[in-house]
Formats: structure tokens, sequence, C-alpha cells
């Protein structure tokens, strides 16, 4: 399979669907045959809920980052095969001022991942990053072989994003992590009824070109309703339109990786497919139309 990939998933701008965007494609990652670790490194730990795991004191990375223990042993299962998670946990707010003290504080993240990594126990790991460019978030992209950034169909999405990528860009030339790549920008919310959303999205490619990942995440109900119930929307809906797209983004995030993926797996600990219930407005868009999911959006 290869050396494991890493990849930070951040925006210093909240409400863009980073934690949705972590969790989800940590799901249908795992789904589709590689071995996944989440870790949740933004305090507010949107991550460890979403995949139905409560906060627990000390179970979060801040012991380790610091050097205290061992990042391994803060690893626990979820209910799905193929995908762990590292969770989060409040006390994360205290590690920004505390590792800003350490020796070689950009790089504490990534000394205490590399027990990890070398155990080759996983194909893929993801960072879900806090919505700051703060010590954990610098740490996070030192750690880090790629970044992928989720921006929202709005009004001022690029705001702020110029910022980070002259961070990114500053870690490379800085020699703090010469390697850090930009895998991809996905655009998330996306509403086909508004022109906004399709103006923004042309926008955005013309701004980062084929950095853009075809894919496109709509803003849905049952996307907004599956962190509530612990779910990834590939367990909560697998036939919705937010599950088809992230799906498909899955995919296009495995070609860029070069990693093999067997999409014929259906999500361990789920299931049967159910029909959708009468009556539910979410459609499943087609690849072939731009690869916008969902133009027909749950009420609501």
């Amino acid at each position: 399979m290869g050396r494991t990939k890493v990849i930070s998933i951040a925006n210093q701008k909240g409400g863009v669907g980073k934690t949705t965007t972590t969790v989800n494609l940590a799901a249908c990652l795992a789904s589709n045959g590689q071995r996944v670790l989440l870790i949740d490194v933004d305090s507010q730990a949107n991550a460890t809920s979403g995949l139905g795991l409560e906060k627990e004191e000390g179970a979060s990375a801040y012991q380790p980052l610091l050097g205290h223990g061992s990042l391994s042993d803060k690893i626990k299962p979820t209910a799905y095969q193929r995908l762990d998670l590292i969770p989060s946990e409040v006390d994360l707010c205290g590690a920004e001022i505390e590792l800003a003290q350490q020796e070689r504080h950009l790089h504490r993240f990534r000394e205490a991942l590399n027990p990890i990594l070398e155990s080759g126990r996983y194909d893929v790991v993801l960072i879900d990053c806090p919505p700051s460019l703060a010590v954990i978030t610098l740490n996070a992209f030192c750690a880090a072989d790629y970044l992928l950034v989720p921006l929202q169909c709005e009004y001022y999405a690029l705001e702020g994003v110029a910022m980070l990528t002259r961070v990114m860009n500053q870690l490379k030339e800085g020699g703090a992590n010469a390697e850090l790549q930009l895998l991809g920008v996905v655009m998330t919310m996306f509403d086909g009824r508004t022109r906004l959303s399709h103006q923004v999205v042309d926008e955005v490619r013309g701004f980062f070109g084929d950095k853009v990942f075809e894919t496109v995440i709509p803003r849905t109900t049952r996307l907004a309703e599956a962190p509530s119930h612990g779910k990834p929307i590939i367990a909560y809906d697998p036939y919705s339109a937010g599950a088809a797209a992230y799906e498909i983004l899955a995919q296009e995030v495995a070609e860029r990786l070069s990693l093999r993926s067997d999409l014929s797996q259906p999500l361990p600990d789920s299931p049967e497919k159910p029909a959708l219930e009468a009556g539910s407005s979410e459609e499943v868009g087609s690849p072939s139309q731009g690869k916008v999911m969902g133009e027909d959006l749950a009420a609501g």
C-alpha cells in the first residue's frame, strides 16, 4: 500500500463544513477499503461526537503533543471497520499556550505521530484542525503531507484563504515542512437553486484551477442532521445526495493519493441500504453533471 498519507483538513474561517468533510471523507475512505485514522485536534470535538464517541477526560492528543505518553495509546475504535479515532476534548485549548513554550514546538505533532506512521497500521491519517492558524494548526501542517481546504459556496468564500496558502508556503520555504502540498479545495454547502453558489464555484476554480475537486458538496438537511446522530452520512442516510457526494469525493481523493480503492464494499456495521422514504426530496445527482450533488435539496 506504500507510505501512510497524512492530510490536514483546515480553514481558519469557521462554518465552512471542515469537520463535516473530515468525518465523511474518513468514513467513505474506510468503506472503500482504506485503513483510516482520524485525529481530532479541534477542541470543539465535533468530529469526535460526529462519529458517536463521547468526550472523555484525558483521551485527547494533548499530553502526547507535550511529550508525555504515546499518541498510539489514544487511538480508539469507532463503530466502523477500518476507521479509528483519536478524540478531542476541551483541554486542547490549553495546549496552544504550552506548545508555544516548547522547543521545536512546530514539530511536536510530527514527532508524536511518527511511531504510528512507521507501524504501517494505516493508509491514511486525517487531521481535523481547529478553525484558526494558531500553534496546533501549524503543528498539524508540519505533520502533514497534504493540506485539504473546504470552502463554502457563499460570499467571501475566498476570504482568508490567501493567508492560509501563504502560511503553507512559509512552512515549505522555511524548512518546517518542505514536502507539504495542497491536495485540493473542496466546495461545500452548494445550493444549486442560487446563482451565487454557481458564481462562487466558478470564482474559486478560476483562482485555484485544477486543485479544486470536481465533486461539490451540497447543502442538505440530511447532512446537517447526521452529526447529531453520531453517524457519518453514509451510515445515517446512504442514498442521500450528501452520501453520494462524499463517496465520489473519496474516490477523487484516493486517485490523487494513488490509493487502491474498492468501491463495491459497503460501509461495515451499517445495514443494507434502505430505499428512500416516500416523499423525500433529496435526489442523487450524476457525476456526469459536473459532480454537483443534490441540486434538489431537502426542504428546510
